[in-house]
Formats: C-alpha cells, sequence, structure tokens
C-alpha cells in the first residue's frame, strides 16, 4: 500500500478519533474507509447535481406532491 499524508484542523482530528474509538478502529481504518467511500459518493452528487440542473426534468412543487400522496392512501 503506499502512503499518503494529508493536514487537517484540530476539530476534524478529534471526531476522527471519537469516531475510531466509537467504532473500536483505528484512526488509519477510519480515513481509509472513508477514502475508499469517497469516490462513489462524489459520482453520486455529480449525477444528482446534473439532473437538478436539467431544464428538460420538471419541477415538482412539493404541496401538490403531498396532498397527491394522502389523497391516494385510504
Amino acid at each position: 500500500m503506499d502512503q499518503i499524508t494529508a493536514r487537517v484542523p484540530p476539530a476534524m482530528v478529534e471526531a476522527l478519533d471519537a469516531a475510531a474509538a466509537a467504532l473500536r478502529r483505528s484512526r488509519a481504518d477510519v480515513v481509509r474507509h472513508a477514502l475508499e467511500r469517497y469516490p462513489e459518493d462524489f459520482d453520486d452528487l455529480t449525477v444528482a447535481l446534473e439532473r437538478l440542473r436539467d431544464p428538460s426534468d420538471p419541477v415538482l412543487d412539493w404541496d401538490e406532491v403531498r396532498g397527491d400522496i394522502l389523497r391516494a392512501v385510504p
């Protein structure tokens, strides 16, 4: 495995250490897991933003949708 180094704010280190302690994992394990998930999460976010910016995709009014759902429930 390759090794990388990153500088992070003290508050992030505290949160990371708290997560590692709660999970009973090492700090490196928690960072590795987060980095493994990031590319997929980034791809999902990119697709979602593209869909939100698509002018051909209709914008639904929440109150109308909610009303339709509530009227459909017996």
